[in-house]
């Protein structure tokens, strides 16, 4: 707890008992990303944060030289805070630091959670250098998420008229239902939209990318957002739908401490 916000480590939200493979990641992103940040004018900075980022500048209370806060999902939040030490800490001239925040944040593996972190951090280094990423492959689907949207798209069908504004919120985006077609919208970042298309006559998950920044980002980090989306929207369907009989990768959605906290079955979540 840090002022009146309740703050989370990646550590607190895997909950395995020891250190987490997912700080150390952590760990390793901070001595890689730490040096782009030095000298970096403000302007600059303030520039990438709240256009490119549609983030924002925040104090979180460590006494750091300034906080990255960036909304993941509604009351899912990640910070990215920046210390320059100097010479007071002898060889380690300063540090990034990882934190989470919001209601839901727990909810999320922290393997979403920390690649997240990653996809953010690598988006700013290529807005400071001014470099689009070279893979723009929006309209392919990798192996990977074509098993995504074949694996999730059965508890789609729990999805219900009524839930339609209540998932918007949830997800901070649109949705919207016509006949049996669903289609769940969101801007991901500034003018960067992911849509999801559920076909409930067909049973059909599909997905697809647009907005006029969306080449400010790889179509292989957007494809891992879309995942996070539809991992994001499992999560709703199954807390909605508690008192059903759920497939098994409903609970695969959630983080081992919110797990813990709910009383499920690790056996079923693992």
């Amino acid at each position: 707890m840090v002022g009146a916000r309740r703050f989370f480590t990646v550590n607190q939200v895997d909950a395995t008992g020891v250190g987490s493979p997912h700080q150390k990641e952590l760990e390793e992103f901070s001595s890689a990303k730490f040096l782009l940040f030095k000298g970096l004018e403000e302007a600059t900075l303030r520039r990438i944060v709240y256009e490119d980022l549609g983030a924002e500048l925040d104090n979180v209370g460590l006494s750091e030289d300034w906080t990255i806060t960036i909304e993941f999902f509604p009351e899912a939040n990640v910070h990215i805070s920046y210390f320059y030490y100097g010479d007071e800490f002898g060889d380690v001239e300063g540090e990034l630091k990882f934190l989470l925040s919001g209601e839901r944040v727990y909810w999320i593996p922290g393997e979403d959670s920390v690649t997240y972190t990653d996809i953010v951090l690598d988006f700013i280094e290529r807005r400071i250098k001014n470099e689009e990423p070279s893979d723009k492959e929006y309209d392919e689907k990798t192996g990977i998420m074509k098993k995504v949207l074949e694996q999730r798209k059965e508890p789609f069908n729990f999805l219900e008229e009524e839930d339609v504004n209540e998932l918007g919120k949830f997800i901070g985006g649109e949705v919207s239902k016509r006949g049996s077609n669903w289609s769940i919208k969101k801007e991901v970042l500034p003018e960067i939209f992911i849509e999801i298309i559920f076909d409930k006559g067909k049973n059909m998950l599909d997905i697809s990318y647009s907005g006029k920044n969306l080449t400010k980002i790889g179509s292989y980090h957007i494809e891992l957002i879309g995942v996070f989306t539809i991992n994001h929207i499992l999560r709703y369907i199954t807390i909605k739908n508690q008192d059903k009989e759920l497939p098994d990768i409903c609970y695969k959605m959630f983080s081992r401490l919110f797990t813990k906290e709910k009383g499920w079955d690790h056996r079923k979540t693992s």
